[in-house]
């Protein structure tokens, strides 16, 4: 019951881009196409649910031991580093057009706040390697949930008459704003 719990905050109530204004890069510079969106989801859950489950283990087996907490952060960044080349290289080798779809965003992964802040937020609330490892999961597909959406809202926007000083970036900002407010009405399942 807690893992679902865990879950279903995470997805929805703590939406990592809508809540915790995390990750917003990829979110606001992906989202032009859904195909590309979902594929940029996928990528993210991988490399968060993988992430959250490394840097669990490392925290519990090797720097608490160690008494080296105080390096967390650096260990982390170099797992998600490394994660992310693994993700890299897998796409440039068996899906070449989401690899050229996704462009310069799939190396920002590695720079993603979202995972860094999930594998330090695991750490913080203390959830063990299971939790952490369902926590950076379903905050993957929080992310994806919401980017997709905004990808479906925005194509849909392409044919809409929007007014001039809206145009382009400015309905987009507006459109994660109302999303951001739509998903706090999420806020009352605690």
């Amino acid at each position: 019951m807690n893992l679902l719990l865990i879950g279903i905050s995470a997805a929805l109530i703590n939406n990592v881009v809508l809540s915790q204004f995390l990750g917003l890069c990829p979110f606001l510079g992906v989202s032009k196409k859904i195909e590309t969106a979902a594929g940029m989801g996928g990528a993210l859950t991988f490399v968060l649910t993988l992430s959250s489950l490394v840097t669990s283990a490392i925290y519990k087996f090797i720097l608490t031991p160690l008494n080296m907490e105080y390096l967390q952060t650096i260990v982390f960044i170099l797992v998600i580093a490394a994660l992310v080349q693994f993700v890299e290289m897998f796409l440039k080798k068996c899906m070449v057009s989401l690899y050229n779809s996704l462009g310069l965003y799939l190396p920002l992964i590695t720079t993603n706040c979202a995972v860094l802040g999930i594998a330090l937020i695991n750490v913080q609330k203390s959830y063990g390697i299971l939790e952490g490892t369902v926590n950076g999961f379903s905050t993957a597909v929080g992310f994806t949930i919401a980017i997709v959406i905004m990808a479906g809202l925005r194509e849909k926007m392409e044919y809409n008459d929007v007014p001039k000083a809206f145009q382009g970036f400015p309905i987009v900002l507006l459109t994660a704003g109302l999303m951001a407010i739509a998903f706090f009405g999420f806020s009352g399942l605690k």
